[in-house]
């Protein structure tokens, strides 16, 4: 499958059932854009409207029209989900997806008609879409596997080109490293990803990022060992000494997450918010 790079505002065809538009929101944390996915011909359901971006929305309408649906929301962060209501305003669609888990870069606004349960299954006569949670990122968090093509939009559980951030409380590291793992159960051909090109080698790219995660965590007890425990200020540093310090603030948030898997683990304890290594 040929990978095609976008402009915002332009749709690609990325298989018979699938196309993609990416809106116009690149940054650091969001690559060149989030990415819309619009299946089916005969009736769509989108993926993802992304912001509530004027020029977005209407490339979405351009594309799909009255055809529309169904709107379907991986989660509720605020680059995702806030493009529903005026999608909404424009056309009669039903949404899927669950309502924010908390106030922390969410979208409040987002009350789907279907609350998701893992498994829940949109069938037409052209594709099947299932839901399959994958919490970690937030706990909320949904990707949605296009049956017919084993194409699997990831929302933000997977991300080409970058990592991913998981923010506690609703990010958890080792539900998010679990809920990788669990992809090996399904049946991928392709990984469409929330931001960036599609991933031809799903099974690699999970395992990459999976070993990924463990090497960094790794860093993190590295660091507890050498400072003799700290806080997210006296750790940061050493655990992300390969990522520039400009993207710290943000590096302390997946840091956080690492240090609570290593208390679930049974590695470390914390008090205070310090947290130090069992044993050391």
């Amino acid at each position: 499958m040929s990978q095609i790079t976008l402009e915002p505002g332009q749709v690609s065809q990325l298989s018979p059932l699938v196309r993609r538009i990416v809106a116009p929101n690149p940054s650091v944390m969001t690559g060149p854009g989030t990415n819309t996915y619009l299946v089916g011909t005969d009736e769509v359901a989108v993926i993802d409207p992304g912001p509530a971006d004027a020029s977005h929305i209407e490339a979405i309408l351009r594309a799909g029209g009255d055809k529309i649906r169904w709107i379907l929301v991986t989660h509720t962060h605020t680059d995702h989900s806030p493009g529903v209501a005026p999608l909404l305003e424009a056309i009669n669609a039903e949404t899927w997806g669950q309502a924010a888990p908390d106030a922390h870069y969410q979208d409040l606004t987002f009350k789907p008609d279907h609350s998701l349960a893992h498994g829940d299954v949109l069938k037409t006569h052209e594709f099947s879409i299932r839901a399959v949670h994958t919490p970690g990122h937030v706990e909320s968090h949904f990707c949605f596997l296009v049956e017919p093509e084993g194409m699997l939009m990831t929302g933000d559980h997977i991300m080409s080109g970058s990592t991913v951030v998981i923010i506690p409380p609703s990010g958890d590291m080792k539900d998010y490293l679990d809920s990788l793992q669990a992809l090996h159960g399904l049946p991928l051909r392709h990984l469409a990803p929330g931001h960036g090109e599609l991933i031809d080698d799903p099974y690699g790219e999970i395992d990459r990022i999976i070993a990924h995660r463990l090497k960094r965590e790794e860093k993190v007890v590295a660091a507890l060992i050498k400072s003799g425990g700290g806080d997210l200020d006296d750790l940061v540093s050493v655990a992300y000494d390969d990522t520039p310090a400009s993207l710290h603030h943000m590096a302390r948030y997946s840091l956080h997450a690492h240090l609570d898997k290593l208390v679930r683990d049974g590695r470390a304890s914390v008090a205070n918010n310090r947290w130090w290594l069992n044993g050391e």
